[in-house]
């Protein structure tokens, strides 16, 4: 498997390394699995690419790259991360020439075959290029309001840590890149990526909505921080829409587009959300029970709790197995 890490000026030092690392290691550990057979080379072709002949990170190593243009389709494109750490800072970012060049180049790779991968705000380098219209992704969770915002065609699922559509699969935040690149190499055997993943004691991630804080998201928008409060001052209560725009000085109608726009979601799921998170957390830091822990944060009953964490459980196991 032919693989381009491409790589943009300010690249976030530790996305791009990481993947190379990765696959350093998939490759030197591959006899062990019997991936490839003897005689026959690593399974992985790996070649960093750039606009340059040199890539600046965003610590200001000095790499040196192949020039993209004169490079032909990969069987995959690798997208690492710039290192921006703001919203303000990365729209500036995006608005540079490079960022137009290289996306013009992605596209010519995907005319030509490549599948492209991107994790963490290389998925913003991705979207845009436009590829990503129509199709499902993730991006790092702290950006996802700027992401919805800036492209709309895409439809985003934030609490998803990895989501492959058709030629293109993205990852979440930061160390994103991990799942990512450990996704690719079980494309080609899933004993490598084991072996991998064990070697440098990585835990098996389907999601990000652990991590994920969210009155970080709802701070991007006024009205959204307010039902944010809102909602953690009535998760023993119960959820009414009504109720909720009334004591937000709204209308139902504005609250429910404003969640949709900010958080990717209606007010109902925002707030059955926070009750699991609050539940949670309950059982992993307190000594009450879950009759107790149910009541807290508003079901009729500890049954009902379980049912819930469990089906939550049961997606991310379904979703770790599809990848």
């Amino acid at each position: 498997m032919r693989i381009l890490v491409f790589s943009l000026d300010g690249v976030f030092d530790t996305g791009m390394a990481v993947v190379l690392d990765a696959l350093g290691m998939a490759n030197a550990l591959s006899a062990a699995t019997g991936t490839p057979s003897p005689g026959e080379p690593p399974p992985f072709e790996v070649e960093l690419a750039g606009l340059k002949t040199r890539v600046t990170t965003a610590l200001g190593l000095h790499v040196a790259a192949k020039k993209a243009r004169a490079m032909p389709a990969p069987d995959w494109v690798v997208m690492p991360a710039i290192s921006a750490a703001t919203p303000e800072a990365l729209v500036q970012s995006l608005e540079l020439p490079a960022v137009r060049e290289a996306g013009a180049q992605l596209r010519r790779w995907q005319e030509e075959g490549a599948r492209i991968a991107a994790a963490c705000i290389g998925t913003f380098l991705l979207a845009e290029s436009g590829l990503l219209d129509g199709r499902e992704a993730t991006t790092t969770w702290w950006l996802s309001p700027l992401f919805r915002r800036r492209y709309p065609q895409v439809h985003l699922d934030e609490d998803r840590m990895l989501v492959p559509s058709g030629p293109f699969v993205t990852a979440g935040a930061g160390m994103g890149h991990l799942d990512l690149v450990l996704w690719l190499i079980r494309q080609a055997s899933p004993a490598l990526a084991t072996l991998v993943a064990r070697y440098m004691l990585v835990d098996g991630r389907v999601s990000q909505a652990p991590y994920i804080i969210p009155d970080h998201l709802a701070h991007s928008d006024p009205l959204i921080e307010r039902f944010e409060r809102w909602t953690r001052a009535n998760l023993a209560t119960g959820f009414s829409l009504q109720k909720a725009a009334e004591a937000l000085a709204t209308t139902p109608r504005t609250l429910q587009r404003r969640a949709e726009a900010v958080l990717g979601k209606s007010p109902l799921a925002y707030f059955q959300d926070r009750r699991v998170e609050r539940a949670r957390h309950l059982i992993e830091t307190s000594s009450m029970d879950i009759e107790a822990i149910a009541a807290e944060v508003g079901y009729a009953d500890g049954a009902t709790l379980r049912t819930l964490l469990r089906r939550r459980l049961g997606r991310g196991v379904r979703e770790l197995r599809a990848g």
